[in-house]
């Protein structure tokens, strides 16, 4: 997870395969951030949430709004993407992480009463998200796909 003002930075994270990212931006502050979660639950290993809490949707969704918030951001102006959540390494569909991973943000965003403005999640490819904090363009590169441009 990292979370920036300044607007020389560029925010990525790659190999988004049933991992989540989530990107939130703040245009009138251009405070911006993204969180690259693995795991839908904390509870399957609290001490590894303890250590990593951005390796875990519960724990990681309310971490980085939290951090954008005490750098001016509000979430009524976040513009909200959301990537990632495939089903790879699962060719069956047993453990469907990826529909976990995504279903977990999609509760904790609705319990904090907000809606992505762009999804792109599913299906058997990774992706890469990308934000810029100067401008708040949002960049999801999807394999095999090409760039989506937010």
């Amino acid at each position: 997870m990292k979370v920036t003002s300044d607007s020389k930075d560029t925010l990525v994270t790659y190999s988004l395969g049933s991992c989540i990212g989530i990107s939130i931006y703040d245009p009138r502050v251009k405070v911006g951030g993204i969180l690259h979660y693995m795991l839908p639950d904390s509870r399957i290993d609290r001490a590894k949430a303890q250590n990593n809490p951005f390796m875990f949707a519960d724990t990681g969704i309310p971490e980085l709004f939290h951090a954008a918030i005490e750098l001016g951001a509000s979430k009524e102006r976040m513009k909200i993407v959301v990537a990632g959540g495939a089903q790879i390494m699962d060719e069956h569909g047993f453990f469907e992480i990826g529909k976990k991973n995504y279903v977990a943000a999609k509760k904790l965003l609705a319990s904090y009463k907000i809606k992505s403005d762009y999804e792109d999640v599913g299906g058997k490819i990774n992706r890469t998200l990308i934000l810029s904090i100067q401008t708040g363009r949002t960049i999801i590169k999807a394999a095999g796909i090409g760039n989506l441009y937010i």
